[in-house]
């Protein structure tokens, strides 16, 4: 349960906020089960605060610090979080879907288990983050550095990975049934056995490429949907090296 005084203080809006974190530090804020749906918190300093099971439906979170946080099965569905620095944050189980996480700081943040469904990624650094089991489907993925995340048993259906760095990314059982592939990068390091190319009400058929895996599946398919695969394996190419550092 949340701190009374804190939320007290949180009620008093960002900048009263802020200056009371600056003045007292080594305070760790208990904002657990709050509820702060649409609540304006732009800029706000969040850093190391317990916001497990929070409730930031709709919250603009824009800029905001929220780095080492706890937001363990906290509610960020909708949220406005672009910018916002969750370097470190525990999101492991969080509702992300359809949040607007562009340009935001995700570096080594745990994602694990995390649900993603929708969400906007352009820009996020998302450098050696969890994000294992977590759910992106239809997520934006588009010219990211994916570089080091772990992706193991994600699920990707539908997910946009156009221009994106997959360079020793581990995919390893995840799902990508629908996924948009275009000029990905991949090199030795990426892991990618057992890649999931059928729906959840499909039987399972796996695939080692992710480069190709529409392919397959329309090949397996083909006559019962009438499209042709062609155009599709041609647009699923792959790179093989990593852009200079």
């Amino acid at each position: 349960m949340a701190n009374h005084e804190h939320l007290r203080i949180i009620g008093r809006g960002v900048a009263a906020w802020n200056e009371w974190r600056q003045k007292n530090p080594e305070l760790r804020p208990d904002l657990s089960g709050a509820d702060l749906s649409f609540a304006s918190l732009s800029g706000v300093n969040f850093s190391g605060a317990n916001l497990s099971a929070a409730h930031l439906y709709g919250a603009n979170l824009s800029g905001a610090d929220l780095s080492a946080a706890h937001l363990y099965k906290a509610n960020l569905r909708k949220a406005d979080l672009i910018g916002a620095n969750l370097r470190e944050a525990n999101l492991r189980k969080a509702n992300l879907s359809k949040a607007n996480l562009g340009r935001a700081n995700l570096r080594e943040a745990n994602l694990r288990e995390a649900n993603l469904c929708e969400a906007n990624l352009w820009g996020a650094n998302l450098g050696e983050a969890d994000l294992s089991e977590a759910n992106l489907r239809e997520a934006n993925l588009r010219e990211m550095d994916l570089s080091g995340v772990d992706l193991s048993m994600a699920n990707l259906n539908g997910a946009q990975l156009l221009g994106t760095n997959l360079c020793d990314v581990t995919l390893t059982g995840s799902r990508v049934y629908g996924v948009s592939v275009w000029g990905i990068k991949v090199n030795e390091g990426t892991r990618q056995q057992n890649l999931i190319i059928t729906d959840h009400d499909e039987p399972v058929i796996t695939v080692d490429d992710i480069g190709v895996a529409q392919f397959i599946y329309l090949l397996l398919n083909y006559r019962k949907s009438g499209v042709d695969p062609g155009p599709i394996f041609r647009g699923s190419k792959t790179r093989s090296r990593c852009p200079p550092e």
